[in-house]
């Protein structure tokens, strides 16, 4: 880490739907901000163990390793990485679960794009803007 080069902060993708990740993913490379995507849980762990993410958005609906089980790992790991969750409209008991084991905010999908990117802002503020 002894480098001066300032690198912007790092935002992993989590959702198995292609068509969510390559949108979040060219609106936040838009921004300025670096990203990674990831289909599933064991990619996402990889991720974060690999590239230290400062915020995961995270999909609750993943085949295989659910969303909370993610989060409960990705925590695990890094305790300080903040994680923004995505569900379906109505769930709150998986919304309630989710901010218990360290979830920031969430969003019921369909999303409105402008707010999950005012929400990361906030959280994550780039520092060249």
């Amino acid at each position: 880490m002894g480098s001066d080069q300032y690198q912007e902060p790092a935002i992993l993708i989590v959702d198995d739907q292609f068509g969510i990740r390559i949108l979040l993913n060219e609106i936040f490379n838009k921004e300025g901000y670096q990203t990674y995507m990831a289909s599933n849980g064991m990619q996402a762990l990889e991720i974060v163990q690999e590239y230290h993410p400062e915020l995961v958005i995270l999909d609750m609906k993943i085949p295989g390793m659910d969303g909370l089980e993610i989060l409960k790992r990705i925590k695990e790991k890094e305790s300080d990485i903040k994680v923004i969750i995505m569900t379906a409209y109505g769930e709150l008991e998986k919304i309630k679960q989710a901010i218990k084991n360290g979830a920031i905010t969430h969003f019921a999908k369909p999303f409105d794009i402008d707010d999950v990117l005012n929400a990361v802002k906030k959280e994550l503020p780039l520092k060249s803007k």
